[in-house]
Order: C-alpha cells, then structure tokens, then sequence
C-alpha cells in the first residue's frame, strides 16, 4: 500500500510539473511588436509649414475656410503619401510661429519645409537629404542707403522678419547678439514696415520674398547681396506623433532618398507651383 500510494503521489507531482511547464511554455497572445500599436495609430499623417512660403507653400484660394496649404510642398507632400502608403493632409493650421508649436506638442504631425536647428531637433526628427537649397537675403528700399557686404554692415540699421523664422544658427546667433531685428507675424506686415519707414531692410528668403512683392505689387525693393544665409529646406516628424515608428521613418528616409536621385521631380513640382502662383495673382 505504501509502495503504491507513494507512486501516486509522484505520479501526481510529475504531472502537476508538466503541466506548470507547458503553462509557461505558452505563447504570450496579448503582446504585439514595440510599434504596433502607434503603426496601428497612424492613418492619416497631419502635415503644415510655413503657409507663407510660395512656392513652396501658401493657402488655397480655393478653400473658403483657408484649411488647407498649396504650392510645391504640398505636391511633395501628396508624392509621398504614394511612395509610402499613408495619406498626408497639408493643413492650415496658422502662422509659422504656430506650426512650430503644434509639431512640438504633436499635434502636427510633420513639417515639409523647416530648416535645420538643434533647438528643433529636441522635438522632431529630420529626413536627409534635404529636398530643396534655399537663399535667405537683406531686402531694402531702393533708395535705402545700407552698403552690405557682410553681416557687422546691418548693425546700424533697424530690421524685420517673421516670428520664429530661422536663417541658420551661425545667423540667428548673431543676429540676437548684434543686430536690431524685429520679429512681426507675418510677412506682409513685414514688407508695409519696410515701406512705411518704420525699418530699414527686411530678411526673407528669394523666392518666397520676390512672390508676395510681385502679388502685393510692391514696387522698388531689391535684394543686397551676397546672402545672408545659404540653407536647406528638410522633411521633419514630430517626436510626439503616433505615426513617429521606426518602420515609417524607414519608409520616408527611402522616399526622400529616392527623391534625391532624380532632381526633375522637386524641379517640376517648383515649376508648377510658381505657374500656379501667378495665375492665381492674375
């Protein structure tokens, strides 16, 4: 009796065992990837930029509500939704000191168009290489009587930009260490305080700065030369967005690399987008 119920127990023992192993042997089914769930989350990408960019970005006049952005980023923008297979929707969302902020706080998703800082990167990612060269330039007066040659030449005078723009960090360095510049909301009250006298030269970038004049019908202002600044215009992703995955990023560090290696494509949609541009000022 003893032999046999000593050989049920351990029977009983080795079966409780097997059984606590197979339990622990079992697959997790409730676990998912790192990224599932924020891949999951993501689909639709929130975009913006600088909505007073031409060509590169400005509101449609089409919109009644103004929700909505145009111009060469937005055609970029609308190429890679279809190289990466999620949509992207430009929005309006306000003036560039906003965008900024709405992409820090992740309420935006990307920015298509912001140039390179390291204070920018403490809340979005940057895609290399960048997708356009931009010139950023001292407008003045025709009349206005500032001999530029170099940056120290601007120190007497008074300046505007727009809030929150940047013209590299080696620029917005000296600029807030040595130069009288005021920061105003927009670019077209920019340009009426240059007219009006209130200061003496304007700092915005070429193109963008000859497309509001030539709309405005501004007559009598030139740029000084050389430029103050020579910078990239890059893709970005918000370190707060949902659809910030490593697979996405992979995704778009494809996508823009793909881009870089037929210049015809950004050329093309820079090409319509000025064409655009003008017939919408006729």
């Amino acid at each position: 009796m003893k032999s046999s119920s000593a050989l049920a127990s351990l029977g009983l023992t080795l079966a409780m065992a097997a059984t606590g192993l197979c339990a622990y042997a079992q697959p997790v089914t409730g676990a998912a990837p790192a990224d599932a769930a924020p891949a999951a989350l993501c689909k639709e990408i929130q975009a913006s930029g600088n909505p007073q960019y031409p060509p590169y970005l400005w509101p449609d006049p089409s919109d009644s509500q103004q929700r909505t952005l145009v111009g060469a980023a937005a055609e970029l923008a609308q190429w890679l939704a279809r190289e990466i297979g999620v949509p992207i929707q430009v929005r309006h969302v306000g003036p560039w000191g906003r965008v900024q902020q709405e992409v820090r706080s992740g309420n935006l998703d990307m920015i298509v168009g912001a140039f390179y800082t390291q204070a920018r990167t403490e809340y979005m990612d940057y895609f290399h290489p960048p997708f356009r060269e931009t010139r950023s330039v001292v407008w003045t007066g025709d009349k206005g009587g500032i001999a530029y040659r170099r940056w120290a030449d601007l120190a007497a005078w008074r300046g505007a930009t727009v809030i929150n723009n940047s013209f590299g960090e080696e620029f917005d360095r000296y600029a807030k260490d040595k130069l009288n510049i005021q920061q105003v909301p927009s670019l077209e009250q920019a340009i009426q305080m240059l007219q009006r006298g209130r200061v003496d030269y304007l700092i915005y970038e070429d193109s963008p700065g000859e497309a509001y004049l030539a709309r405005l019908k501004v007559k009598g202002m030139r740029q000084l030369h050389p430029p103050v600044a020579t910078e990239n215009l890059y893709l970005t992703l918000s370190h707060r967005s949902p659809c910030n995955t490593p697979e996405l990023r992979g995704r778009l560090q494809r996508a823009m690399y793909k881009l870089s290696r037929d210049r015809q494509v950004m050329d093309g949609f820079v090409e319509r987008a000025q064409a655009l541009w003008r017939k919408q000022a006729e």
